[in-house]
């Protein structure tokens, strides 16, 4: 698998198991912080205020499903790694956060991945187009703060427990090849995870999660090789 990505052209990859556990920590409380903090900034203030500078970090932006990932062996062994997800979390809260929680750590790279909780209609309906557009405005915002973009598709799921009945999965085909054909034309990294975690049928693999959107330790170690190669490519276009 690893020798395929590294085949392809730089900068754009086409990358791309498995226990059921339940998770060994606690995520954000879903919504906002406290005070009226929609965006939920209050989560990483104090974090973001002890990094020390470093040239190659990596930070990754997203819902829960970057929340957990943070609590996995990839971060363990790469301690320029940093979570910034958020429960519950839409592409457009996190575009609201992008500089803070993103920007002023001056990465080398940001691994974007959002969504899902679009989908879901946490702050209510949204359309394609506006997710494409709270995507493509950290995408404008990282290349114009000279930061490299792993963009990551949208993890498969054939409902979400929390709102059900949103039947996501042509959404879910149809924003995905937006993400593909958009990395192409921004010259950015693209990584596909549902090699990894997707069935047949688009819904996540009953292998890979407890409740069909957030994957467990053995699908998140699955997806380690993809990232690491993605990241690997992004920091080789300099």
């Amino acid at each position: 698998m690893i020798l395929r990505i590294a085949a392809l052209v730089l900068l754009f990859c086409n990358a791309g198991a498995a226990e059921t556990t339940a998770p060994r920590y606690a995520l954000a409380p879903p919504g906002q912080g406290e005070n009226g903090d929609w965006a939920y900034f209050s989560r990483y203030r104090q974090a973001n205020a002890t990094l020390q500078p470093i040239a190659t970090r990596v930070v990754f932006m997203g819902d829960s499903i970057t929340e957990a990932w943070a609590h996995e062996r990839l971060f363990a062994e790469n301690p320029n790694f940093v979570g910034r997800g958020l429960s519950g979390q839409t592409t457009l809260q996190m575009l609201v956060r992008f500089r803070a929680d993103v920007i002023d750590l001056k990465p080398a790279v940001v691994h974007l991945m959002g969504g899902t909780n679009d989908l879901a209609g946490n702050n209510g309906p949204e359309s394609d187009t506006e997710i494409e557009e709270a995507i493509t405005s950290m995408v404008e915002l990282a290349l114009a703060n000279h930061i490299k973009v792993v963009l990551a598709s949208i993890p498969p799921a054939a409902d979400f427990q929390w709102h059900p009945g949103s039947q996501p999965i042509p959404r879910l085909l149809r924003l995905n090849a937006w993400l593909r054909s958009y990395a192409s034309r921004a010259g950015i990294c693209y990584v596909d995870y549902w090699p990894v975690l997707a069935a047949e049928d688009g819904s996540m693999k009953p292998t890979c999660s407890l409740d069909g959107v957030h994957p467990n330790s053995a699908c998140y170690e699955a997806m380690q090789p993809l990232t690491l190669a993605a990241i690997g490519a992004a920091l080789g276009g300099k």
